[in-house]
């Protein structure tokens, strides 16, 4: 129990304290007490308590007793000495709940009324039903208007004779609906609110019992003892001792002695005036009131527990203790509060309300966006850790790519294996000697290298869902057959023979290179897919990366897709167009390798030959293999038919290979790294600032607009800093 021995004398309390409760009260009419605990006393009751009567008291002011203007919301009563005045000066304002709209709070905040200090009954009826229609509270049955409000009525009382002191009044709580007028919903809401005041750690209550009751019932002590089971914050006020029942007075006295010796902060009797007696206004409650305390028993209680003076004393006491113990905690968390509100606030990026703002937005989102692709492309992935992600190394995806799908199209790429070569000796040695155009290993050494015998997909990168439509789906590439061509060549070539002599009919080879590059167009569509689906991935991912906001950046993508899907469209479109070109168009090359390669395979027959007729001669340093003079020729023995099937065979191979690594380079060239990777008209440079530019005031919004409630968020935030930063002044003046 904190007692007036135990505070500072009267003349250090008014010279150090008054500006701390007052640095508090600024506090609360910042609404810092929204953010915050701040230290406050606080009068709770139910509604038949007599709380209007004890703040009678305290105030000196006529409360409104009609059942639709009993408290409907909070009132925050302050008590201030200026001994520069000469008289009692009253102001009523009202601290809007923060949850409120714009225009509420303006037009709350705005509502004012001075020179209440001749606030009489009938005036302060006058002024209630005022605060209620501001409130927008219900003024009669079923208007469909809320009966209770968060917001926070503020009377000032300022004069030469006031102590410093806060109080803040609640809504009483009830169990009975009023039909018409309050619901359940009602019970719960006011419930609700008086626990939010109880709940704050450095509320001291003020619990308001009448004494002709059984004390232990009453709802608000138990809910008090739950908040407060020590009882170090809890002011228990007595009330209505008049209506004691006699032989009952010495059990509430002895009830007042016992808690005000235990350590907590007690009880105050108080005796209000009786309804009679507050209509003769001759009659001084003040003077009632010691009267009363003369008349025994009530003569026991300790002058320091009863009567609205003693009261008074307490509160200032109380109040006085708690703000001291607790002003430096309050100024620590005001100061952290409003960095965590900044941090906040600054976590939902720049402003994003007008549309020069959500441009500005945007192209800060492309600068960063272009240097991730220029970084992305170069290879340069040491300079952001977001290429710890591999599906961001594009260069890496793409080069890996391309040396796929060179490797299985060579590997794959045609349908039967060309022959090779009977001395695989002389055949190595040969293409060992090959030129540096020519070091790659040739078809049918490609044959030889594939092992794998189990078909593989032409697709190695997981499908776009939203590209699924335009992609290829990837098909299964089957080994090459390695037996037959010779008798497959001559098939075909039987069966288009005409009236050529020694020779064949050039139509032939347009026919076997359509046939034998069967699997191009299944593998150079799924390689052309894996681009797209490596470039679409990427882009998404950049956006992410330099959003810093999936929303904005799938917003952006949503309304990029239709020119991507175009940009891929393109790509695939070249494909088509080599492809077609490469198998359907006539053989052609100006590149002199078909003719080196034609002779090296008509080389290779010819020494094939040679070698079933050579021997060994032995000689002094060394043995020689040597051929008879008369044994070279060209003869071998083979009908025409066969001849010509061979040199078909040979030409075929020899072209094959050259038109390959033309496609090759073609599709790596064009169709992707032109088209998707690197080209003026890539897909990565769709977003540009000219892209932004263009976009309407819509579709600025669309993208870059923020939705409701990051809205509501921010400006959230920004009150909250805002009655901080006025707070932390109100803190250092």
């Amino acid at each position: 129990m904190i007692s007036t021995r135990e505070s500072t004398s009267k003349t250090d309390s008014m010279l150090a304290d008054p500006l701390l409760l007052e640095r508090i009260d600024k506090l609360f009419a910042c609404n810092v007490g929204e953010y915050i605990s701040l230290p406050q006393l606080v009068v709770v009751g139910d509604q038949s308590s007599g709380k209007s009567s004890v703040l009678e008291g305290l105030t000196k002011l006529s409360f409104p007793r009609d059942s639709g203007l009993c408290t409907r919301f909070a009132t925050q009563i302050i008590f201030r000495r200026d001994t520069n005045l000469k008289e009692r000066v009253i102001s009523v304002s009202i601290i809007p709940d923060s949850n409120l709209g714009a225009g509420e709070v303006e037009k709350m905040r705005d509502w004012k009324v001075s020179g209440a200090e001749t606030l009489g009954q009938e005036r302060f009826v006058s002024m209630m039903m005022e605060v209620h229609e501001i409130m927008g509270l219900s003024s009669c049955e079923d208007d469909g208007k809320p009966t209770f409000s968060s917001s926070v009525l503020c009377l000032q009382i300022c004069g030469p004779n006031e102590e410093h002191l806060s109080v803040i009044d609640v809504p009483g709580i009830f169990k009975n609906t009023t039909p018409g007028r309050t619901t359940k919903n009602d019970i719960t809401m006011v419930r609700n609110m008086v626990l939010r005041y109880m709940n704050n750690r450095r509320s001291i209550m003020l619990t308001v019992v009448p004494a002709n009751v059984d004390i232990a019932t009453q709802e608000i002590i138990e809910m008090a003892r739950e908040v407060d089971p020590p009882g170090e914050r809890t002011l228990r006020i007595l009330t209505k001792p008049d209506l004691v029942d006699k032989g009952a007075e010495n059990k509430v006295i002895d009830l007042i002695e016992d808690q005000n010796d235990n350590g907590q902060l007690g009880w105050v009797l108080v005796r209000n005036l009786g309804q009679q007696q507050l209509d003769d206004r001759n009659i001084d409650r003040d003077i009632e009131e010691e009267l009363f305390h003369q008349t025994a028993p009530w003569t026991r209680v300790r002058a320091e527990n009863f009567g609205i003076k003693a009261l008074k004393n307490r509160l200032q006491d109380v109040l006085v203790a708690t703000v001291r113990r607790e002003f430096s905690s309050v100024r620590k968390e005001v100061n952290k509060r409003l960095k965590a509100s900044k941090e906040k606030l600054r976590s939902l990026g720049d402003d994003r309300e007008t549309a020069e703002q959500q441009q500005r937005l945007l192209l800060d989102i492309v600068t960063t966006f272009q240097d991730i692709t220029q970084q992305a492309l170069t290879a340069n992935y040491g300079v952001r850790k977001i290429f710890e992600d591999p599906g961001l190394r594009l260069a890496t995806l793409v080069v890996t790519r391309n040396t796929d799908f060179a490797d299985d199209l060579t590997a794959r790429g045609h349908e039967y294996a060309f022959e090779r070569d009977e001395n695989k000796d002389d055949a190595n040695n040969d293409v060992n000697s090959e030129t540096d155009c020519e070091q790659d290993f040739s078809v049918d050494d490609a044959c030889s290298l594939t092992t794998e015998e189990d078909s593989f997909s032409s697709r190695k990168v997981a499908e776009c869902e939203d590209l699924h439509e335009i992609l290829h789906e990837g098909a299964p590439v089957e080994p090459s057959t390695q037996d037959g061509i010779t008798a497959w060549i001559g098939q075909l070539y039987n069966d288009a023979r005409g009236f050529e002599i020694g020779t064949f009919n050039h139509t032939l080879l347009s026919t076997l290179m359509r046939k034998q590059s069967a699997k191009w167009p299944n593998l150079a569509q799924g390689y052309v897919s894996d681009i797209i689906s490596h470039v679409h991935k990427f882009i998404q991912a950049a956006l992410l990366a330099a959003s810093a906001d999936s929303e904005i950046s799938s917003r952006i993508i949503s309304l990029l897709m239709d020119d991507l899907v175009e940009s891929y469209r393109k790509a695939i479109s070249v494909a088509d167009f080599l492809l077609e070109i490469e198998r359907a168009g006539t053989p052609m090359t100006l590149n002199h390798y078909l003719n080196d390669n034609l002779q090296k395979c008509r080389e290779k027959r010819f020494k094939n030959a040679l070698a079933k007729k050579a021997f060994v001669v032995p000689h002094k340093y060394c043995d020689e293999t040597v051929v008879r003079l008369g044994d070279v020729h060209h003869q071998n023995h083979i009908s025409n038919f066969d001849h010509t099937v061979q040199d078909i065979h040979d030409i075929l191979k020899s072209y094959y290979k050259v038109s390959r690594k033309r496609f090759v380079d073609n599709i790596c060239m064009q169709a992707t790294d032109h088209y998707l990777v690197t080209g003026p008209k890539a897909p990565m440079k769709l977003f540009s600032p000219g892209w932004v530019n263009r976009l309407s005031n819509a579709q600025l919004e669309e993208i870059a607009g923020e939705d409701a409630m990051t809205k509501r968020k921010r400006q959230q935030l920004r009150k909250e800093i805002k009655d901080l930063e006025n707070g932390r002044k109100a803190l250092m003046t």
